[in-house]
C-alpha cells in the first residue's frame, strides 16, 4: 500500500509541482492539508480524481497516518506549523528558508525577520542530498535548499574542496531565474507587463540565499559576489560562475574534479569542456547540468550550472529527500 504524504501549501507553484510529482510516485499517495480556506483551487475537469484532504492540524496528521509532511509555505507559516507536526510524529520537509541557517541571528540578518522557532534550528538537516545524504536519512526535519544555492553549491563546492579556485581573486555568481521562483502571491514586479520583454537584476550582494552558498561551499562572504536576475520565462535557473583557477592547466582537469565528485550521482550531469548547458535541457527534471570553459593563458574559468527551480530547486529535491528519509530508492518518482 502507498504511504500517505501530506502537502501544505499545495496551491502555490512549488506545492503544485509536489502534487504533480507525487501523483506518479510508486510508493506514495499525496494528501492535501488545508491551512488556508480563503484561497481558490485550480479548476478541475469533470471526473478528475479527487485527492484526499484533511485539516492542517497535528491531530489530523496523526489520524491520516502521515509519515512525512511537506511544507510548501512561506517561512513564517513553516515556523508556526513545524513544531506541532514534528510532535505528532511526522517527518517534516520544509521548502521555505525557515530552517536552512544555523542560528536565529543569521536568519534575522538575511531574512530581515525574527525567527519564531529557534529551538528547531539545531534539529534541521540541510537537504542537499549530494552532500548531506547520510544525515538526511536519519533526519526528522529537513530544510530543503533554496533554488539558487542548489545550482551554485553543486558547481562551486567540488572546486573549493579540491583547491582549484584562487579564492583571493573572488568568485562571481551571475544567477538568473524564471518568474515562478518568486512564488504565486501577486506582485507588481512579477506581473506580466513588468516581466515580459524585460530582464532585470535584484538583491545585488545581499540576496537571502547567499548564506547557504557560503555555508555549504565553505567560502567567506567577501569571496563571493552574487547577483540574481529575473528572466521573462516561467521556470528555470541558469548560473554563470566566474573565477580564476589555481593549480589548473586544462579544462579537462576541472572536469575531472567534477567527474570524481559526482561519480554515481544520478541527478548531476556533466558536459564536455566548452559545451555549456541551458534551461531547456533541465525543464521539468530533477537534474543539475554543469558545463565549463577554461583559458589556460589567463587562468580564467567559467562554469555554467542549470536547474529547474521548481524541481531540483524545490519539489523534486524535496521528493529526493523524502525517498532517503523513508528508505525508498532515491530516484523514485523522479525519472
Amino acid at each position: 500500500m502507498p504511504q500517505p504524504a501530506g502537502i501544505v501549501g499545495f496551491r502555490g507553484y512549488s506545492g503544485a509541482e509536489l502534487l504533480r510529482l507525487l501523483a506518479r510516485h510508486p510508493h506514495v499517495e499525496p494528501v492535501l492539508l488545508e491551512h488556508r480556506r480563503d484561497s481558490e483551487d485550480r479548476p478541475q475537469p469533470i471526473g478528475a480524481q479527487q485527492i484526499k484532504r484533511v485539516p492542517c492540524t497535528a491531530e489530523a496528521a496523526k489520524s491520516a497516518r502521515l509519515d512525512v509532511i511537506f511544507l510548501a509555505t512561506p517561512a513564517d507559516v513553516s515556523m508556526q506549523l513545524a513544531p506541532a507536526l514534528l510532535d505528532a510524529g511526522a517527518k517534516v520537509i520544509d521548502l521555505s528558508g525557515a530552517f536552512r541557517l544555523h542560528d536565529s541571528a543569521a536568519y534575522s540578518r538575511w531574512y530581515k525577520e525574527k525567527h519564531t522557532a529557534p529551538d528547531l534550528l539545531h534539529r534541521a538537516v540541510y537537504g542537499l542530498p549530494e552532500f548531506c545524504r547520510q544525515r538526511i536519512r536519519d533526519a526528522q526535519l529537513v530544510a530543503n535548499p533554496g533554488c539558487y544555492p542548489t545550482a551554485a553549491n553543486l558547481a562551486i563546492q567540488p572546486l573549493i574542496a579540491a583547491g582549484a579556485i584562487d579564492r583571493a581573486s573572488g568568485i562571481v555568481c551571475d544567477a538568473k531565474s524564471g518568474v515562478s521562483g518568486a512564488g504565486r502571491k501577486p506582485s507588481l514586479n512579477t506581473s506580466f507587463c513588468e516581466v515580459s520583454a524585460n530582464f532585470s537584476a535584484y538583491s545585488a550582494l545581499d540576496h537571502r540565499h547567499v548564506p547557504e552558498v557560503l555555508m555549504v561551499s565553505g567560502i567567506e562572504e567577501a569571496e563571493l559576489s552574487f547577483t540574481a536576475h529575473l528572466l521573462p520565462i516561467d521556470r528555470g535557473i541558469l548560473e554563470t560562475i566566474y573565477f580564476r583557477a589555481r593549480n589548473i592547466s586544462s579544462a579537462e582537469q576541472l572536469l575531472g574534479i567534477y567527474s570524481e565528485r559526482y561519480d554515481g550521482e544520478t541527478f548531476v550531469r556533466l558536459y564536455p569542456p566548452g559545451v555549456l548547458p541551458d534551461v531547456r535541457g533541465v525543464d521539468r527534471t530533477n537534474f543539475c547540468d554543469i558545463g565549463l570553459k577554461f583559458d589556460p593563458a589567463t587562468g580564467r574559468a567559467v562554469v555554467v550550472s542549470a536547474i529547474d527551480n521548481l524541481v531540483k530547486g524545490a519539489a523534486g529535491q524535496a521528493i529526493q529527500n523524502m525517498n532517503l528519509m523513508l528508505g525508498f530508492e532515491e530516484t523514485s518518482g523522479l525519472l
